[in-house]
């Protein structure tokens, strides 16, 4: 058994794909895998499960949240060291004291062709952004609601995602280290 990270896109955001951290885990529980923990209601959970590939992990919870709640979400599952790799490379060390102005948008695949010079063209004179691997890393010091960078970067990386900001992978990591 493995440690894996599972982070759900979409749900119980505006009302739509109610998908409580309660019924999610009990979702888990029931296709088999422990020692489930998850963070925060927009789907952040640390698990044990089999020594696979992520992607097999990702169809499978998937799949078991459509047979149960209706709808499939878009998940991505990390194993503890992509996470920590991710963490490692972050390109913006210095945003860190500002927990909520650095993101990190965990990619499906490696981005093939994304449109560098739009992004650049579209951020604000205060954000950076870079890509590293299937990590899409955004500093965004006045905020990523007014963003229009991050209204647009997946888009533009043209590969899906779902972001994190650094005290959400802060916190998760260290869930997973006591796993």
């Amino acid at each position: 058994m493995a440690t894996w990270i599972a982070l759900f896109r979409g749900i119980n955001v505006g009302g739509k794909n109610i998908l409580p951290m309660k019924e999610l885990r009990e979702v888990l529980q029931e296709r088999g895998y422990t020692h489930i923990k998850s963070y925060i209601q927009s789907g952040n959970v640390v698990f044990r499960g089999p020594q696979t590939k992520a992607e097999h992990l990702a169809d499978h919870i998937g799949d078991a949240v459509l047979n149960s709640h209706g709808f499939q979400p878009r998940v991505i599952v990390l194993s503890v060291e992509d996470l920590e790799q991710a963490a490692v490379s972050n390109p913006f060390p210095e945003a860190q004291v500002d927990p909520k102005s650095l993101h990190f948008y965990f990619l499906s695949e490696l981005p093939k062709r994304p449109d560098l010079k739009t992004l650049n063209d579209i951020k604000s004179r205060t954000e950076s952004f870079d890509i590293v691997g299937k990590v899409f890393y955004l500093h965004a010091p006045d905020g990523i609601g007014r963003s229009k960078l991050a209204a647009s970067a997946e888009k533009l990386i043209g590969v899906a995602g779902t972001a994190r900001n650094w005290r959400t992978v802060s916190k998760v990591l260290e869930l997973a280290s006591r796993n």
